[in-house]
């Protein structure tokens, strides 16, 4: 029978995906919601631009 509690004590996480979370972490990245806010703030300024 597998002894979770020893096998976790031998986990170790890869190199890889370390140094992969790392680069996605520092990564600003623009999502949808982003790029919405961005289209509805530079439509309501050329709105006010035209009164």
């Amino acid at each position: 029978m597998i002894n979770f509690e020893e096998e976790l004590k031998k986990f170790h996480p890869s190199i890889e995906v370390d140094d992969a979370e790392q680069a996605i972490y520092n990564q600003d990245l623009t999502d949808m919601a982003d790029v919405l806010v961005k289209l509805v703030k530079d439509a309501n300024e050329e709105e006010l631009e035209e009164l």
